[in-house]
């Protein structure tokens, strides 16, 4: 796979906290929106893919194990909102609010 976080990668994204992958993740969700909205489709979709690279790596790391139906599930939305016809009825404030705990929890030493 071609990583576009190379370094994260490479090994370091297993040594982030939950709290601060999702907390990532949520940063590039939140780029995608952003630009979906100043109808930028190309920095969109590259924020976007950035965003399911980070997942997949934390879908990857062995201590997540025990939240995998979550990420799956997550990664399934994510592609749903941003590259299909929104069926499960996402919306911008939706994935908003769910990444905004985890930005608390990250930046609150949990």
């Amino acid at each position: 796979m071609n990583y576009q976080h190379k370094d994260l990668a490479d090994g370091r994204w297993f040594s982030f906290s939950f709290p601060d992958q999702m907390a990532n993740i949520g940063s590039e969700v939140i780029r995608a929106i952003n630009w979906k909205n100043k109808n930028n489709p190309a920095y969109s979709k590259q924020a976007f893919e950035r965003s399911l690279e980070l997942l997949y790596l934390t879908i990857a790391d062995t201590k997540n194990k025990k939240r995998l139906r979550e990420l799956t599930r997550l990664y399934e939305v994510l592609a749903d909102y941003f590259a299909f016809n929104n069926e499960y009825k996402s919306s911008d404030k939706l994935l908003q609010n769910y990444f905004l705990a985890f930005n608390y929890l990250s930046r609150s030493g949990y």
